[in-house]
C-alpha cells in the first residue's frame, strides 16, 4: 500500500471522528433529532403493552378452623333444635349400703331440656353485564362472584359460631372508676369525664377508634327490604367526672366486667362531649392525651344493642350464659390500664390454665382437648412457660446445619395432668377471631360411657349452603349463597373461658 493510500484512509478516519464529535445541525435534520415513538413514562399509555397475567389473585384469608372441623349434620325441620339430657344420676346422693331381705333407696336423676332456634345466614354478590364484558379473557367474573359470596359467608359464619350471641344482653355498662395524677400524660388542667361502652365479640370485631362503635344497625338487602338489629354494644355507662392537674396530667379508668363482654369503648372529654379514645380487651383504660375519635358518647342510643336476633349462640355465648355450667374465670382489674396477666407457676405451666384443667376434672371429670387463643395470648403462655423453667422441667434439643441455628421457640401444647388416662396433650390453637385478653377450652368427646353423644358439638342445619342465581331484574348477574342452621352443644360445662386477662 502507497504512502499516498495510507495517508488518505488516516485522513478519513479522523474526518469521521470529527463528525461524530460535532454532529451537523443542518435544519433538514432537525426531525431525525428525536424518535418517532419512544418508551412511555406510564404503563398505561403510549403503544406500550400492558404485562398482566390473566386471572385475579386472591390475596385475602379465609380461616375458618371451626366451621371445618365442626361436623355438620342435617335437622328434620321445625323451628328449633331441641334435645334433653340426662346431667347428674343419684343427684341426692343416696348410699348404696342395704339392710337384709330389704330394697335399697331410690336415686334421683336430674335431666334439662335445651332448645336452639334456627337461624339463617347469607350473604349476596353481583356483577353487572359491563364488568362481565370488560373482563372476558381476563378472569371468570360471574363465577369469582360465587366463589367470593361463599367465602364471605364462612368467614363470617366461622365467627358466629365463636361468638355469636341472639340470648344474651349486657344491659347497661357500669360507670366508670376514676383515678386522675398529675404525671405520666399530656392532658391539660380541668374536669375530665368518662363514658365506657362495653362490647361482645361481634361488637369488638366490628368497632375501631376511627370508624366508631356499632349499636343500632339498620341494613338496607339486595332486595330493599330493611332488617334492624343489635351491632353488639351495650348500653353506654353513666358519665363520671375526675379533676386532672395538667399539663402532664393523666387519668386511669375501669369498670366493673360485665358476663359476655370481650371489649370497652371509652369515650372522654368536657362533660357532654365525650368522644371515643380507645377500645380495650380488658375493663380498663389509661388515659394520656385527648381522644382521637370522632364518634362522640352523645350519638349512641341509650338503649341496649348487644344481641343479635338474626344470629344464632356461638361457643362463647353458650359457655358465658347464666346457668350454663361451664367454668368462666374473670381475671382481676389489676392495675388499671395493664389488667391481671397470666401467671407463671415456677414449674413450667401456667397458673390460670392449670386451675382450669384442675376444675374441669374435679366438677366434670373431664379433660379438654384444645385451647383456643389470639396470638397475644399464644405468645404470652410460651413467654410464661419458658420463663417459669427455672425446675429444668423443659428440655431443648438445638438442631444447628451449616453453621446456622434458628431463634424462636413457641409452646404448641400443655401437658394436663388431671386425666383418668394420666396425662394429656391439650392443643393450643390461634383463632383469627378471638380477642385478646379470652381462651375458650373445648373438649372434642365427652369420656363418659354410653353417652348417647356422637357429637359434643355440631352444626345442624335445616338447609346446607345452597347457591341462588336471581331471575335478571336490570342488567346485572345476582347472586345470593345462604344456609340455615343452628350451633349446638350438647354439654356447654365440658367448656371454659377465660377472660380479662391482661397482656404481659
Amino acid at each position: 500500500m502507497s504512502m499516498t493510500v495510507q495517508q488518505n484512509a488516516l485522513e478519513l478516519t479522523q474526518a469521521i471522528r470529527k463528525a461524530q464529535a460535532a454532529p451537523s445541525f443542518d435544519p433538514r435534520f432537525a426531525s431525525l433529532e428525536k424518535s418517532t415513538f419512544s418508551q412511555s413514562s406510564s404503563p398505561t399509555s403510549g403503544l406500550t403493552y400492558y404485562d398482566l397475567e390473566a386471572g385475579a389473585k386472591l390475596l385475602f384469608p379465609v380461616l375458618t378452623p371451626l366451621r371445618n372441623s365442626i361436623p355438620r349434620v342435617s335437622g328434620k325441620g321445625g323451628v328449633q333444635a331441641a334435645w334433653r339430657a340426662i346431667t347428674a344420676i343419684n343427684s341426692n346422693g343416696v348410699r348404696i349400703g342395704v339392710s337384709g331381705g330389704n330394697r335399697g333407696a331410690v336415686a334421683a336423676v336430674t335431666t334439662k331440656d335445651f332448645v336452639a332456634a334456627y337461624k339463617g345466614i347469607g350473604i349476596e354478590t353481583s356483577v353487572d353485564f359491563e364488568a362481565q364484558y370488560a373482563g372476558q379473557n381476563f378472569d371468570d367474573i360471574r363465577a369469582l362472584a360465587a366463589q367470593t359470596g361463599l367465602e364471605s359467608l364462612m368467614i363470617g359464619e366461622e365467627a358466629m359460631i365463636l361468638g355469636g350471641n341472639t340470648s344474651m344482653s349486657l344491659g347497661a355498662t357500669a360507670t366508670p372508676t376514676l383515678a386522675a395524677s398529675t404525671s405520666g400524660g399530656a392532658l391539660a388542667t380541668g374536669t375530665l369525664s368518662v363514658i365506657c361502652v362495653a362490647l361482645t365479640l361481634d361488637g369488638l370485631m366490628n368497632s375501631s377508634v376511627v370508624a366508631g362503635v356499632q349499636a343500632s344497625i339498620t341494613r338496607t338487602n339486595a332486595d330493599a327490604s330493611v332488617d334492624t338489629f343489635g351491632g353488639g354494644a351495650a348500653q353506654k355507662s353513666a358519665n363520671a367526672t375526675v379533676a386532672v392537674t395538667g399539663p402532664s396530667g393523666s387519668v386511669t379508668a375501669s369498670v366493673a366486667t360485665s358476663r359476655g363482654s370481650f371489649g370497652y369503648a371509652w369515650y372522654w372529654g368536657a362533660a357532654g362531649s365525650e368522644t371515643l379514645g380507645a377500645i380495650t380487651t380488658i375493663n380498663s383504660v389509661a388515659i394520656t392525651a385527648n381522644a382521637a375519635g370522632t364518634q362522640t358518647a352523645a350519638s349512641l342510643p341509650s338503649a341496649d344493642w348487644s344481641s343479635n336476633s338474626l344470629a344464632f349462640d356461638g361457643l362463647l355465648t353458650q359457655a358465658l350464659l347464666p346457668g350454663s355450667g361451664a367454668n368462666v374465670v374473670v381475671q382481676p382489674t389489676g392495675f388499671a390500664g395493664a389488667g391481671t396477666p397470666l401467671t407463671a407457676d415456677g414449674s413450667g405451666g401456667v397458673v390460670e390454665i392449670e386451675a382450669v384443667l384442675e376444675a374441669n376434672w374435679d366438677l366434670y371429670r373431664l379433660s379438654p382437648d384444645e385451647v383456643w387463643v389470639s396470638s397475644q395470648e399464644a405468645n404470652n403462655i410460651s413467654k410464661k412457660i419458658l420463663a417459669g423453667g427455672a425446675s429444668g422441667a423443659q428440655r431443648f434439643i438445638f438442631d444447628a446445619k451449616q453453621d446456622a441455628i434458628g431463634g424462636g421457640v413457641m409452646v404448641t401444647t400443655y401437658k394436663n395432668k388431671y386425666s383418668l388416662a394420666g396425662a394429656k396433650s391439650l392443643d393450643i390453637k390461634i383463632h383469627p377471631n378471638m380477642p385478646p385478653g379470652t381462651m375458650l377450652f373445648l373438649t372434642r368427646k365427652l369420656p363418659y360411657p354410653l353417652a348417647n353423644v356422637g357429637n359434643v358439638v355440631q352444626v345442624r342445619t335445616r338447609q346446607d349452603y345452597y347457591q341462588i342465581e336471581w331471575p335478571l331484574r336490570a342488567r346485572r348477574y345476582e347472586y345470593g349463597v345462604y344456609a340455615d342452621q343452628v350451633l349446638q352443644h350438647f354439654f356447654p360445662p365440658s367448656m371454659s373461658v377465660i377472660t380479662n386477662i391482661g397482656n404481659g
